[in-house]
């Protein structure tokens, strides 16, 4: 690292793999936490000698190589660090101070600072030792087995036949000689990998993956209560929601409701790919069910959500996390994290090959919204695909004993965008209201090229003017004053 990389480091602050410690004169005990921290998680770098703010302090000249050796004996030290790590502080200089540079890499096995276990979670150092749920998952992140390849002491008939076979119909549409189309259920499920044998207890059976793709709903929720997808529509009601499918069963048929639900929600445009037109709506839908589905962590309570909005489709489910932040494109190496899950949605044709599915969903989002998804990796992922004002409009003739959620619908017969602000705000609105009923999603674009103007010609007045950026500020059309007699 360059004097300008460590620099830089630091202009950007603290983050999930970034720690400033003000320590000039020793190794304050809060550094140790983060390096536990940092092992369990991602790894990170900490740097000595800077304040939380990022102002530079630097480290006594005289206490540099005694804060090295300090350091090193107790990371070394089993009963301080466990297991031990094997760190060795670099010293920059920067604008004429001392700094000391400490990167700390992933551990491989859960790491505790004096018994207590620290997880990170944005900026901060958590002491997660008393929380078991976030304690198994930690342990579940460094284990190199599967959740999903649990072996259970269900049998064959615990499982729906039915399931089985619509398996190997698909499996046969797509490929006329399958294997899976000459094989018994149980060899099916044997090939697949949903048979195994549990080395320690000496136990063959079918696994927590047969269950969750063939298994009737009472298996099921015998072995996984927590087990549930929650899908909402909310774009009338955004207290609440308009619509909702609480989804209870195994992952088949989950996927059909889950399509189901979008398609019942969202429109589907003409949109041609090359020479030939492409449903692009149900493209999206099955690359981010079948994410969600197939690389869920479900050993975790978090409940998965399936949520459709004016703006956005976005997607909740929990994680074996393999970094922090949002993914891109150009830079994603995808992890297999329910591997025979995977499998069988590959071979029956709901998913393609590890990592199809983000560059899928980047190419038919910009077909169907012409905006950019987000793919946020996290303890809980999250898939977020913008959507068009148009993409959740109702079709047909309007009640008239039933006014619409606005008062004045989107469509509505007025020419430019400032009429429709102005018929719109004959009641005081937020402009986020306003941003949703006109369609445009650019906070910063939409203030400068509509909102002010008619803020500065006086046809719109704030009804906090005191206040221009209060978060409570709403904005009403003026009342045109008629001339007296």
């Amino acid at each position: 690292m360059t004097e300008a990389e460590l620099l830089r480091l630091i202009e950007d602050g603290e983050n999930i793999q970034v720690e400033f410690k003000k320590s000039t004169t020793e190794i304050t005990k809060d550094v140790y936490n983060t390096v536990c921290s940092f092992s369990n998680r991602d790894g990170g770098t900490i740097v000595l000698g800077v304040k939380d703010n990022g102002e530079i302090l630097g480290i006594a000249s005289d206490a540099v190589d005694r804060m090295k050796k300090d350091f090193v004996t107790s990371i070394n030290n089993g009963q301080k660090i466990n297991p031990p790590l094997y760190l060795q502080p670099e010293a920059y200089t920067v604008e004429g101070r001392i700094l000391l540079v400490i990167h700390v890499p992933s551990g491989s096995q859960v790491c505790r600072h004096h018994g207590r276990i620290f997880d990170r979670s944005h900026e901060a150092d958590i002491d997660i030792t008393d929380n078991s749920d976030l304690v198994y998952q930690l342990y579940a992140r460094k284990s190199g087995s599967y959740f999903v390849n649990k072996v259970t002491r269900f049998q064959m008939n615990d499982l729906r036949p039915d399931l089985i076979e619509r398996a190997r119909a698909m499996t046969a549409s797509r490929t006329a000689n399958h294997p899976w189309k000459s094989l018994s259920d149980e060899e099916l499920l044997r090939s697949a990998g949903l048979i195994l044998k549990d080395p320690e207890r000496q136990m063959e059976g079918i696994t927590l993956a047969a269950i969750l793709l063939f298994g009737k709903d009472s298996t099921i929720l015998s072995v996984l209560p927590q087990h549930k997808t929650d899908a909402i529509f909310r774009v009338e009601n955004v207290d609440r929601y308009d619509d909702r499918d609480v989804i209870i069963t195994n992952l088949l048929e989950t996927y059909d409701r889950l399509i189901a639900f979008g398609q019942k929600h969202l429109s589907d445009p003409f949109v041609q790919e090359g020479v030939q037109s492409v449903s692009a709506r149900d493209r999206i839908l099955r690359e981010i069910c079948s994410n969600s589905l197939a690389h869920r962590d479900f050993s975790s309570g978090y409940v998965a959500k399936y949520v459709i909005e004016r703006d956005r489709l976005y997607t909740e489910n929990a994680n074996r996390s393999h970094g922090h932040g949002t993914l891109h494109l150009s830079s994603f190496e995808p992890y297999a994290k329910n591997p025979p899950i995977s499998k069988v949605f590959r071979e029956i044709g709901l998913a393609d090959e590890l990592g199809s599915g983000m560059r899928n969903t980047y190419k038919y989002t910009k077909l169907y919204s012409g905006g950019t998804p987000e793919f946020i990796e996290g303890d809980v992922f999250r898939t977020v695909i913008p959507l068009t004002s148009i993409a959740v409009e109702k079709v047909g003739p309007q009640n008239e004993g039933r006014r619409p959620p606005h008062d004045t619908p989107y469509d509505a017969p007025h020419d430019t965008p400032h009429e429709r602000i102005l018929a719109f705000c004959t009641e005081p609105r937020s402009k986020t209201e306003i941003m949703r009923h006109c369609g445009y999603q650019d906070s910063k674009h939409f203030t400068k090229k509509y909102l002010k103007p008619l803020l500065e010609s006086g046809q719109l007045q704030m009804t906090l003017p005191d206040k221009p950026q209060s978060r409570n500020q709403k904005y009403v059309t003026a009342q045109k004053s008629t001339p007296e007699n």
